[in-house]
């Protein structure tokens, strides 16, 4: 084999086992099962990551972002664990792609607080509001990004 299909073999080869990884996040997202933005950001979030999500159905979600450690002040509707983080409400999919890409220290997760009108799954024509995606972990919780709908407008 030339020295050059080789390497076009190994690109091919690399190349496909980035898609793969890039796949192989697994998400799953705690929802109530009435809530219909759930779905909406389940939706924003395979497309823009380009994995599947699991939804699961829990009559008590309270008791699951206890369990995940989510605090009070950040509360939102569904709660997701990604790679191990968790991800409650409406996050945008650009903002989980830099955490799993920079996984800072002392961080657990990534929330946006209750449910800010342009934000994945809560898309209302000709309405945007500007929201803070909060880090939070051991170390308490700080601002990790900021959008407007969904544009990153700060960091």
């Amino acid at each position: 084999m030339t020295s050059f299909r080789r390497s076009v073999m190994l690109s091919f080869a690399f190349l496909a086992a980035c898609s793969t990884a890039a796949q192989a996040v697994e998400v799953t997202m705690f929802r109530d099962a009435g809530c219909g933005c759930c779905l909406k950001w389940a939706a924003h979030f395979e497309k823009g990551m380009e994995t599947e999500v699991k939804a699961v159905d829990s009559p008590d979600m309270m008791e699951v972002k206890a369990r995940h450690g989510v605090p009070q002040d950040l509360l939102s509707c569904h709660t997701a664990i990604v790679d191990g983080y968790v991800i409650e409400g409406h996050v945008p999919a650009e903002a989980v792609k830099l955490l799993l890409k920079e996984r800072p220290a002392g961080v657990r997760g990534l929330a946006v607080a209750g449910m800010p009108l342009g934000s994945p799954g809560m898309e209302v024509p000709g309405r945007e509001q500007t929201y803070d995606v909060v880090a939070f972990g051991e170390k308490g919780a700080s601002v990790f990004a900021r959008f407007e709908g969904g544009r990153l407008i700060a960091r």
